[in-house]
């Protein structure tokens, strides 16, 4: 790369052409906040305006800037060089051609604002930037020929609300890395070759990606973003991040980002005071400075940042074939006094806490979203109990297509930490989610966030003894697989992993080696399999038809028995969980039909690490009502394990 060393030659001076890709339609949807692919026009593009001179067009919003040009390798760091002109219908972008730069350029804006202040920005239209902790821009494409025409036409079925959901969440950078330079990252190219086979291998059906879009602080796990429109740099190229989409979908996988409207860093060469001005974010610190991230968070109420944050939504969509994208932070996004005491907030224009801004922002998102692209979803991260989040915008709710379920998680975690002996003082804990499950459409998650800081592994969260310890994640994920609701579980968890995450290396695959930790591996393949294949798991898991108790309130014996339908209401699923290492003998259970019933899936078996409790023997019902059922058959329980029961259809081919 060449010198940066800033040149004092005036002989480029004012090469700029007069050029430009915005209409009068442009500024009009720019300027009311409903331009939604704003990456078509600002930024750089490559483009031969005259048709027979390549170069490269830039255009850039910074109303409050007396002077914007652009700087690079190819003139010196000139900053009197190349001028951008302003537009003269008040829309405060600069914009202008430079002939003779083409791909590969790197580049800034350099900006003098009205005030004097002189600045270096970073283009927020950027394609792609220059490897952190270089801060530049460079002049890029997203160019690719996809082959994954299959996937994206059939996406609408695959991606739908009564599909089932099983995501494994992943930290590119941490996933895996060679044995022979840990230090470094695999590329996303290196990376799809082993991460592929291995989702395909364990049956998960989507993958979440935590944020890869270019931040500068690596320990920010991706959520402190500066390059909203550019794949991070760290692993490679634009297309080699499309490749590992492609490959991905031509596995039957889907891909869902994160993406983090709520709140962006400080930065100087990033959207902070990006002319001078506060633009992008509020000037008043009560409004626009996050206390928990130190941070800032968007002005959701500036038409032009609501153009620039949907373009963002619908450009990765649109341009790397995103099946979904899960929204960070909303619950921060729809209070102004989240995290904030008395007198650090401005109540909204009635006195209240929301941001209505905020609120009325997410709503027009989800439109343009669903309304452009109605085979994705949009997950949202919000942990309070506003009401609607995952309805839709026209019966008043935000419109996610789900919701996390974060009670869950934090009761489910709360419960399984016990000691089994005292699991009978916390039974509502284990209960208490499905009075609520069915108020909106929820994931549920195992996500990092749980296994960092203190908090402790998966794995160390469980009590008692080593098998003690495996028993009990076991029957925890086949809690989660058989409750209502979409399913998410972070990398390691789904092998037990035994450390706490670490950003700076890669997961401990060793620990596979071992017969227990193979044991948790096979349960989480054999129950995805299960819940791809069984209808009663996925099909109504937003819905109170999908779900009944049969038996909720034994705290005694720590035993939960419940029911599970899909559309064919007759291939009903049974699920007992005995939630204490004491074998449970001639345990009677109501159930929902009459016939032989068949143990389907046991967390205890010898192949995953199980005791091997003996189940040979016969399930058939008895006229003996029980637990609100008209027949009912006993059944002998192993200790920390979940059964899933299926009735005998001898007819059945499966069978």
């Amino acid at each position: 790369m060449k010198s940066r060393k800033k040149s004092s030659d005036t002989s480029l001076q004012n090469n700029v052409r007069s050029y430009s890709r915005l209409t009068d339609y442009d500024i009009h949807l720019f300027k009311a906040g409903k331009h939604y692919k704003l990456y078509e026009k600002l930024g750089s593009h490559v483009v031969e305006p005259d048709g027979d001179r390549t170069g490269t067009y830039f255009a850039v919003w910074a109303p409050n800037a007396r002077q914007v040009s652009v700087i690079g390798n190819f003139n010196g760091w000139n900053r009197d060089a190349h001028y951008l002109n302003p537009r003269w219908d008040s829309s405060g972008i600069w914009e202008g051609f430079i002939p003779d730069i083409g791909v590969g350029e790197v580049y800034k804006y350099f900006i003098r604002s009205s005030s004097g202040e002189e600045l270096e920005k970073s283009d927020p239209y950027a394609l792609r930037w220059e490897l952190p902790p270089h801060t530049a821009s460079i002049v890029w494409d997203t160019w690719y020929e996809w082959t994954d025409e299959e996937w994206m036409q059939s996406r609408f079925e695959r991606n739908g609300l009564k599909k089932p959901w099983s995501v494994y969440e992943v930290h590119l950078g941490s996933w895996m890395r060679s044995p022979d330079s840990p230090e470094e990252f695999l590329g996303y190219r290196l990376v799809a070759d082993k991460l592929v086979p291995y989702i395909k291998e364990m049956g998960f059906t989507h993958i979440e990606f935590m944020p890869l879009m270019e931040h500068p602080y690596y320990p920010s796990w991706g959520y402190q973003v500066t390059g909203y429109f550019a794949a991070s740099s760290r692993y490679g190229t634009p297309q080699d991040l499309m490749y590992l989409i492609e490959q991905l979908h031509n596995n039957n996988i889907g891909i869902i980002l994160d993406w983090v409207p709520s709140h962006f860093p400080g930065d100087m060469h990033g959207l902070f005071r990006f002319d001078g001005s506060h633009l992008y974010e509020h000037s008043n610190e009560k409004e626009g400075f996050h206390p928990d991230w130190k941070s800032y968070i968007f002005n959701y109420g500036r038409n032009e940042v609501r153009s620039f944050l949907i373009s963002n939504a619908l450009f990765w969509i649109d341009r790397y074939h995103v099946d979904g994208l899960r929204v960070d932070a909303v619950a921060s996004m729809l209070y102004r006094d989240y995290s904030r005491k008395e007198g650090e907030w401005i109540p909204n224009e009635f006195g209240g806490r929301e941001n209505l801004e905020a609120i009325s922002f997410l709503k027009e998102l989800n439109v343009a979203v669903y309304g452009q692209f109605p085979d994705v979803q949009t997950i949202a991260e919000e942990s309070t109990a506003f009401s609607g989040v995952s309805k839709p915008v026209f019966t008043g709710g935000l419109g996610f297509g789900m919701k996390w379920m974060m009670g869950w998680m934090n009761d489910t975690l709360k419960y399984f930490s016990q000691d089994p002996i005292h699991r009978r003082y916390f039974h509502g804990d284990i209960t208490f989610s499905t009075v609520y499950a069915f108020t909106e459409n929820f994931m549920l998650p195992l996500s990092h966030d749980e296994v960092v800081h203190g908090k402790k592994s998966l794995i160390y969260k469980m009590p008692g003894d080593e098998w003690q310890k495996f028993a009990n994640l076991r029957l925890l994920y086949t809690y989660m697989f058989t409750h209502p609701g979409t399913k998410l579980i972070f990398m390691g968890g789904e092998f037990g992993q035994t450390n706490e995450w670490n950003f700076e290396q890669s997961l401990d695959w060793h620990l596979l080696q071992f017969k227990p930790h193979q044991g948790i591996k096979e349960v989480v393949k054999e129950l995805n399999s299960l819940y791809r294949s069984e209808g009663a798991l996925y099909e109504k898991n937003f819905e109170w038809e999908g779900f009944r108790w049969i038996e909720s309130g034994d705290a005694e014996n720590s035993v939960l028995v419940y029911s599970r339908k899909g559309e064919i209401a007759e291939e009903k699923l049974v699920i007992v969980l005995n939630l204490t290492p004491v074998p449970r003998y001639n345990y009677r259970v109501g159930l929902p039909y009459h016939g032989d019933w068949q143990v389907i899936f046991n967390s205890d078996e010898e192949k995953y690490y199980g005791s091997g409790f003996d189940l040979n023997y016969a399930i058939t019902t008895q006229q003996v009502p029980w637990q609100g059922r008209e027949q009912s058959a006993v059944l002998h329980l192993p200790p920390l394990s979940g059964l899933i029961l299926k009735r005998f259809n001898r007819n059945a081919k499966f069978w």
